[in-house]
């Protein structure tokens, strides 16, 4: 019998893995054979989600909630996002505009297959989370790779998107904070693309899954400066629920119901024991854990940043959120790739190279994760100079 052709769309081959869980592979075979191995590469925190979100997990089990909610989410917590909204931000959003999704991700890919036809353009930064792109080619897009370095803190600007708006230019997508720089769209900035998306008819999407992992200055919602932004949030990073795959969505009215629609079709809803244990994310008692870890967070930061700077990487930009630091590391080798795999095998140290974050100078970049304590940092930092050394 013959074996049937195998064909693969041609979008696939537009669409890169994620380079470092080839060098995660290759760290957990090197533990397999009694190796230590130092993570700095996943960004995943390294908390355990908080008990009073596994009780309601739990109790949401026993209780037997395991049949579909509606697609655009569980109207309690639907609720109980717009009051996080209010009492965190300040900022008044109807429940209705909340639409809960499997994960950051899954509302990426509803938001894009929404805005764009074949041919449409996104513009983003490079370098930036690399799913991005991959999100806009799966629906026909053309992601337009904005290079961005220490400048305008490895941000777009109202600059950039007026020098690269084209005819085909549906929207502009940022992070604020930002996956792999750690840094912050200023509000100014913020209301100026806002301003310059709107004037021609386009949209801002914003990614604001590390909000509430910011150390130096409050960060400042989308949602204060307009409701015709689309935010991107997450339970993941904040609220430490990574595997519980659960996100959300503030979409401006005029397109909730084609979002729900679309839900509908592709997921038919969020898991529902993750929907009922995120209602007690915003109690009282899981806020203070998450707000304590948020400055453990920080510490971490702060004794990570200046011990790199030390060991001689470049980083001319303070991270202001999320786990990570973005570092020129082409004093150590012109290949951050090759780079890696040194500190690798010989370190033990694990760290991502930049060729998963984008095309604008990845091979002299590495990103470092502060995910995990401060103890195992200080190791990693301790075997990272004997070998730079």
């Amino acid at each position: 019998m013959n074996k049937p052709r195998v064909h693969i769309a041609r979008r696939m081959a537009d669409i890169e893995p994620f380079h470092v869980m080839d060098l995660l592979a290759r760290a957990r075979r090197l533990e397999a054979g009694g190796r230590r191995i130092v993570h700095l590469e996943i960004g995943e925190p390294g908390f355990p989600t908080p008990e009073p979100i596994m009780e309601a997990g739990r109790k949401a089990l026993a209780d037997g909630h395991t049949h579909y909610t509606p697609a655009v989410g569980l109207p309690a917590l639907r609720e109980a996002i717009a009051g996080f909204y209010r009492d965190r931000h300040g900022v008044d959003v109807s429940p209705e505009r909340i639409i809960i999704t499997p994960g950051a991700s899954g509302a990426l890919l509803l938001v894009m297959a929404v805005l764009l036809d074949p041919g449409d353009q996104v513009l983003m930064a490079d370098p930036g989370y690399p799913c991005n792109r991959h999100f806009v080619r799966t629906f026909e897009g053309q992601a337009v790779a904005v290079p961005v370095g220490p400048d305008t803190a490895y941000q777009l600007t109202a600059e950039h998107l007026e020098s690269r708006w084209g005819n085909r230019s549906v929207a502009a997508m940022v992070a604020s904070p930002a996956n792999p720089t750690g840094t912050l769209v200023p509000v100014e900035t913020m209301k100026r693309m806002l301003d310059l998306t709107t004037a021609r008819s386009g949209r801002l999407i914003v990614d604001e899954i590390y909000h509430g992992l910011v150390y130096d200055d409050e960060a400042v919602t989308a949602l204060a400066h307009s409701r015709d932004v689309f935010v991107i949030n997450s339970f993941s990073k904040y609220f430490g629920m990574t595997g519980w795959r659960l996100g959300w969505i503030v979409a401006p009215e005029d397109y909730v119901r084609a979002i729900d629609k679309l839900a509908q079709n592709l997921f038919l809803a969020a898991p529902t024991p993750a929907q009922h244990a995120a209602l007690a994310a915003f109690r009282p008692e899981t806020l203070e854990i998450l707000d304590a870890r948020r400055e453990a967070f920080r510490e971490r930061r702060d004794f990570l940043l200046p011990a790199l700077r030390e060991l001689g990487f470049g980083i001319p930009v303070t991270p202001e959120g999320a786990f990570y630091i973005y570092a020129d590391s082409s004093v150590f080798d012109a290949d951050s790739q090759r780079l890696a795999d040194r500190l690798l095998e010989e370190a033990g140290v694990a760290v991502t190279p930049g060729l998963d974050f984008g095309h604008y100078r990845p091979e002299a970049h590495v990103r470092f994760a502060y995910t995990r304590e401060i103890g195992e940092l200080e190791e990693g930092v301790e075997r990272l100079r004997r070998i730079l050394d």
